[in-house]
């Protein structure tokens, strides 16, 4: 069984849905995944890791840094002989994926949709132009690099990793986060809401966008979505837009008020489930 590397993102002592989902992604495909971890409160957030076989901490400096976290994940990749590495599709995942894949000399995958073994390596599906096709794509050199879509792949339904080890981040780090900020208004991402109620300028005027707020308050776990025509009139923010230039969701439902269906917002949106 090859072994898969993911890359787990956690918060208040677990892990978040986003990378269960990736690991999910990963025994889907049959493979041994090993959970690697960084930050404070890691090895307390190893053991809800479920579905991973093992979980590797890294340790060192306390600030977090893409480039030094990058070099400590593709030295664990090395070691552990696996022939793939996934992260979810965040901002954090975004950022490091092609970092690693620079480390291994190889193409980083973005936003996939299908994990798949092949023999003793990996293949993905993603989407191409827009969404208009989709392309199975592999590597040749050794260890596949990906992103998942958030909301795409389910979760394991089982225990954490049986063992947690250690491995020291030595690589020096070039620029760091040295904090980071919740948003005021917690508002949920349309990235990872199982609903999302987005709105267009056929709404007329911002002030209509109530209309939105009001039936995605009424489900209880939706978001707020907006095509670009509205966010380029000011009337919501970008982190709203759904689109190929804006996010790209994966929700069990969407609906769309007032927006037209250019191909441009299509393509953030096809992969919904409703």
């Amino acid at each position: 069984m090859s072994k898969v590397i993911v890359y787990c993102e956690h918060t208040g002592g677990t892990v978040r849905r986003a990378s269960l989902e990736a690991i999910g992604a990963a025994t889907s495909a049959g493979a041994e995944v090993v959970a690697i971890l960084w930050g404070e409160g890691a090895a307390g957030a190893a053991a809800s890791a479920a579905g991973a076989a093992k979980a590797i901490c890294l340790t060192g400096d306390a600030a977090f840094s893409a480039d030094a976290v990058a070099a400590a994940v593709t030295e664990v990749i090395q070691s552990e002989g696996a022939k793939g590495f996934l992260a979810a599709a965040t901002y954090r995942g975004k950022d490091l994926c092609p970092r690693v894949a620079a480390h291994l000399d190889v193409s980083p995958f973005a936003d996939c949709i299908e994990f798949i073994g092949a023999g003793e390596s990996f293949q993905v599906k993603r989407p191409w132009l827009a969404g208009k096709a989709l392309a199975t794509l592999g590597t040749t050199g050794g260890v596949l690099c990906a992103t998942t879509r958030l909301n795409v792949f389910e979760p394991v339904d089982g225990p954490g990793p049986s063992e947690c080890a250690e491995h020291a981040v030595s690589a020096p780090a070039k620029a760091t986060v040295t904090s980071t900020e919740a948003k005021a208004d917690a508002k949920l991402d349309v990235n990872e809401a199982s609903v999302v109620v987005s709105g267009g300028r056929g709404l007329q005027e911002a002030a209509n966008f109530k209309l939105v707020e009001d039936l995605a308050a009424a489900f209880g776990n939706a978001a707020v979505g907006a095509s670009r025509a509205v966010v380029d009139l000011d009337w919501r923010p970008h982190g709203e837009q759904v689109g190929q230039t804006g996010k790209t969701v994966a929700p069990q439902l969407y609906v769309a008020v007032g927006i037209s269906g250019a191909i441009l917002h299509l393509a953030g949106m096809r992969t919904s489930g409703v």
